[in-house]
């Protein structure tokens, strides 16, 4: 089967304009079909501040009301996807950026407001990901890029979380693909010892649950273990972890990043 590579942002990647310029130097590097996916949580922070509008957060996750929605439209789906076209664009890369409310690619259901109300927050499964149309696009040679936003089909948009996002969408993909699924963001990879900065070059599921057991793995990093061995257990060939500025290396080289196994 063809190659596809589905690659995932980190947030302090897409909110340091050096670094995400960085990053697509590598990103354009890399031949064959490509869907790159990303949120941008610090800027809609920025912005909501801005504009009267404070984020509020339940265990590090976004609590999005109507406000809120407003505000990560803009800068998901608005300022952060159009300036990563464009600087694209500006590299040679033919790329496209669509919301999952375009043509329908990402349908997704509003979370149940129980035991947490997060508002306007989207959930997804592989049948949520329109694969007629993202195929569609591919065929044209056009690198998607997709925000962390979706819709529910009934004229709401939601708020869906980005590593969700990729690991779903690389999901959907497998049966059509031969995907590759990065998750680049500012360390090297997955981390046995954060001060020591020790990376895990290969992580299988009973460590993982031992290293969240012992506390080892927190915080944003839980979310993102799990979409990437929710990836690798429904049949996505390749699954990584590692520094955006190894995107290459991540992709061609074992000795890099964090290999889920």
């Amino acid at each position: 089967m063809e190659k596809l590579h589905v690659v995932k942002i980190g947030g302090k990647v897409v909110d340091n304009e050096g670094s995400l310029e960085s990053f697509l130097k590598s990103f354009v590097k890399v031949k064959g079909k490509k869907v790159l996916i990303h949120g941008g949580g610090k800027i809609a922070t920025q912005v909501g501040l801005k504009l009267g509008v404070p984020p509020r957060m339940e265990k590090g996750r976004r609590i999005t009301d109507r406000d809120t929605l407003e505000v990560v439209t803009m800068v998901y789906g608005g300022l952060v996807n159009r300036r990563i076209v464009a600087m694209l664009q500006g590299m040679g890369e033919s790329a496209i950026g669509l919301t999952g409310a375009d043509a329908n690619l990402i349908q997704a259901k509003m979370r149940p407001k129980h035991p947490v109300d997060f508002g306007y927050v989207g959930d997804i499964e592989k049948e949520s990901i329109n694969v007629d149309m993202v195929q569609k696009i591919l065929d044209l040679d056009l690198t998607l890029v997709l925000p962390a936003l979706t819709h529910d089909g009934m004229g709401n948009l939601l708020n869906t979380n980005a590593d969700t996002i990729a690991a779903t969408f690389a999901i959907a993909m497998a049966e059509h693909f031969d995907v590759s699924l990065n998750f680049c963001f500012e360390e090297n990879g997955v981390l046995s010892d954060y001060y020591k900065k020790t990376v895990v070059s290969k992580l299988d599921r009973p460590l993982y649950e031992q290293y969240e057991k012992d506390g080892v793995v927190f915080t944003g990093m839980l979310p993102k273990l799990q979409n990437a061995f929710n990836a690798k257990e429904s049949g996505v060939k390749e699954v990584k972890i590692g520094h955006f500025q190894n995107l290459e290396d991540l992709m061609n080289d074992n000795q890099q990043g964090t290999t889920i196994i």
